[in-house]
């Protein structure tokens, strides 16, 4: 019978493998297939709108307007899916990729080349200026904006000046004639980029999820879009000012809501919603009155309302793909958000940092260096404040810790309200129920990267100032549990520079315990971990009790919490992917039932009327249609939550077992396990970059390095600098260059 088995089993076995491979050449010519069709969608589109300002692209568009002008929807429909349709198209696609993609990544060691290659995302070219620190593909992408701005400026002015030229007119009304047909040129390259410009802001956007790119670094491209969008746009309204003003009919002009064509008082409500934006998202002013900045950005609602009011429902058309897809991601994380979540331990270390750990669902997926939005409502009920994860996804099923330096008023009364929690807790009998002080959290999140590029690279130079080492915390532990599982994990060798001001700062790396994650890690992993701290000459009596905590974890009183919500983030594709596809049909049924039953049937030509009724189809949709979905979505998470929980009866929700080393593995932990065995301590001083490289080049050599950065601009910069100049670039094959400030915006 056992002579049998064998070649049974033989058998099963190459079955099995020759039907995964089967089902894995099928999902890569899918994706493969996807990726060119999303392309070629993608470049003809970006194509199409570089010419439209000159003349091939006004003949381009007037044919298809003739065209297609003559169907149901009319000339909107006609404008909407030429500007609009395609990054609607696109996502969608982009969602159907993420679903045949998986979860699970393979990382294989590359070859090494003897000449490196540089990849375009990560490589920095400008280092210090006006963008700060530039990737080259950041880099191609300024520079095609810019190209595109000043050919759209260039190709509107020649058209103005032949227009001119067929008008006999006055000295005088040619030169109001001109201001106003030079404005209405500045609106049009305004919409023109504002057609990108919400695509950044969606945090859980499907498309930041298939380019790989984290809400927390795309936000910059916003920053950079708004501020020159709202230049033109200011343009725009001063041309219409000063020719109006020579005409003697400002006041008029500026309270003008006309029904057919511009509605003048609606624009001049969303330049002064635009400019009161544009000035306190200013650098200066973000930094010094960053609340100011935050309640003032909430008139985009105003903006955007008030914009379709202007323009009227077919040039609104242009720029309502990306206005749309803000809109499906703005209501997920309304929902997302509502949740109170549980916390289940809080911890005070010396340095005046937090340690928060809060519950969420198994099925919750992130990478390392994700980030969460966390709100305490205790403290306030507006107030949302960015945190990086210090936890692995592979810690636990059940939580996800975040860790929190109190540097502002908010960080500080959170710690306060943690003390009240901790005497309230050793004095239980002296308070009433009523009066037990808690924390009230809704968290929203986790965003990040779509795949863990940090276990691709076989060595890692992590570099870190002050309590932007957490987020480090997280690719440790996560590397750690691979090496120790058997998981696909490339990194061998990891260098964390940490530059500290003070000491008891150090009390930080409490919360990470790298030998009971590992034990014997050594023989798996080269760690080195440099600290510089720089306030100090030299080294105080306390500073080895780096594990000295000021309060014991404690336990807050639940609220009637529950774990996280899976809905935002890195969510399921299948949902997330539904959620998109049923609202977008939604919105499209929408606007063909209020055309066939409504605008056609009754002859509504009033421009303003039509743009708010197409923004109200917007917004019903989302609500309608993608919230059915939401309550699915939601009520699917639930039980399957409950299916996992009745089959692990032993393990409690909240409550997460740590690795415990055996008692073989306890013997292998010698006094080189220490945290002192791979730490060097060095007072008084700053990282040498330029040494710190130059040692490694001759230890690693042409291999795949990656270096991540955590910390204030300036740390950026220098290092960003030494990178881009020192022969660590020349020697590195697939060098990364990836920053992660959010840590730092507390």
């Amino acid at each position: 019978m056992d002579e049998h088995k064998t070649p049974l089993l033989s058998n099963d076995q190459s079955s099995s493998s020759s039907s995964s491979s089967s089902s894995s050449v099928v999902a890569s010519s899918l994706k493969w297939v996807l990726k060119v069709v999303m392309s070629v969608i993608f470049v003809t589109w970006v194509v199409f709108l570089l010419v439209y300002p000159g003349t091939l692209g006004d003949q381009l568009v007037a044919k298809w307007n003739a065209l297609s002008s003559k169907s149901l929807y009319g000339l909107t429909g006609s404008l909407f899916l030429i500007f609009s349709g395609p990054i609607l198209v696109i996502s969608v696609l982009a969602s159907l990729y993420l679903i045949i993609s998986g979860e699970e990544k393979v990382f294989t060691k590359k070859k090494i080349s003897k000449f490196p290659r540089l990849r375009l995302w990560t490589f920095p070219v400008l280092v210090d200026g006006l963008f700060g620190v530039v990737s080259a593909a950041e880099f191609l992408g300024i520079l095609v904006f810019f190209v595109f701005f000043l050919w759209a400026i260039y190709a509107y002015a020649l058209r103005n000046l032949s227009l001119v030229e067929l008008f006999h007119v006055l000295p005088v009304e040619k030169r109001v004639f001109l201001l106003e047909v030079t404005g209405m040129r500045f609106g049009m390259i305004g919409l023109l980029g504002m057609v990108f410009l919400f695509l950044p802001i969606s945090r859980g956007s499907v498309l930041l999820r298939l380019i790989d790119i984290p809400f927390e670094h795309a936000t910059r491209y916003h920053v950079w879009l708004g501020h020159t969008i709202m230049a033109f746009f200011t343009l725009h309204g001063l041309c219409y000012v000063v020719g109006w003003t020579i005409q003697g009919q400002l006041l008029k002009s500026l309270f003008e809501w006309e029904a057919n064509g511009i509605a003048n008082l609606p624009g001049v409500i969303t330049l002064v919603a635009g400019l009161l934006m544009w000035v306190t998202s200013l650098h200066t002013v973000r930094k010094l009155y960053f609340e100011l900045f935050f309640y003032t950005h909430q008139l985009y609602i105003v903006f955007v309302v008030f914009l379709a009011l202007h323009v009227g429902e077919f040039l609104f058309s242009i720029v309502s793909g990306g206005i749309f897809l803000f809109i499906l991601d703005r209501f997920l994380r309304f929902c997302q958000s509502r949740r109170t979540v549980d916390v289940i331990s809080a911890k005070s270390l010396p340095c005046g940092t937090l340690q928060l750990v809060l519950s969420k669902p198994p099925n919750m997926r992130y990478n390392a260096l994700s980030f969460i939005f966390l709100q305490v409502r205790e403290l306030s009920g507006l107030q949302w404040h960015p945190f990086s994860v210090s936890s692995s996804p592979l810690d636990g099923d059940h939580h996800v810790t975040v860790l929190i330096k109190a540097l502002g008023g908010w960080t500080a009364k959170l710690r306060d309200q943690l003390s009240n929690i901790y005497e309230a807790e050793n004095q239980d009998q002296l308070i009433s129920p009523q009066s037990y002080p808690k924390i009230t959290t809704c968290v929203e999140g986790p965003y990040g990267h779509e795949s863990p590029y940090h276990l691709g690279y076989e060595n890692l130079i992590l570099v870190a100032g002050g309590i932007g080492i957490t987020p480090f915390f997280a690719i440790l532990s996560d590397i750690l549990h691979r090496k120790r599982d058997g998981k696909p994990c490339l990194p061998s060798k990891v260098l964390v520079v940490w530059a500290i001001k003070n000491s008891d700062e150090l009390s930080i790396l409490s919360a990470i315990d790298i030998p009971s994650i590992c034990p014997s890690f050594f023989k798996k992993l080269n760690l080195e971990i440099h600290i510089y701290v720089t306030r100090q000459s030299e080294a105080l009596l306390e500073d080895g009790m780096v594990h000295k905590v000021v309060h014991p974890s404690v336990k807050p009183k639940q609220t009637n919490g529950c774990p996280m919500s899976v809905l935002v983030g890195t969510g399921d594709n299948i949902w997330s992917g539904l959620y998109l596809v049923v609202s977008t049909i939604g919105f499209i049924a929408m606007i063909t039932l209020l055309d066939i039953f409504y605008i056609n049937k009754y002859n509504i030509t009033t421009w303003w009327y039509r743009g708010l009724l197409f923004l109200v189809c917007m917004v019903a949709s989302v609500l309608i249609f993608g919230g059915l979905v939401v309550i699915f979505w939601h009520r699917w998470g639930h039980k399957t939550s409950q299916v996992e929980a009745n089959g692990n009866d032993n393990v409690a929700l909240n409550v997460e077992e740590p690795h415990n080393p055996s008692a073989e593995e306890l013997k292998g932990l010698e006094i080189a396990e220490d945290v002192q065995s791979y730490t060097t301590m060095r007072y008084g001083t700053r990282p040498d970059f330029r040494e710190i490289f130059e040692s490694l080049n001759g230890k690693w050599g042409s291999v795949d390095v990656g270096v991540i950065v955590c910390g204030p601009a300036a740390l950026q910069v220098t290092v960003a600098k030494e990178i881009r100049s020192h022969s660590i670039c020349r020697s590195a094959n697939h060098p990364l260059f990836h920053f992660n400030s959010h840590s730092f915006d507390l």
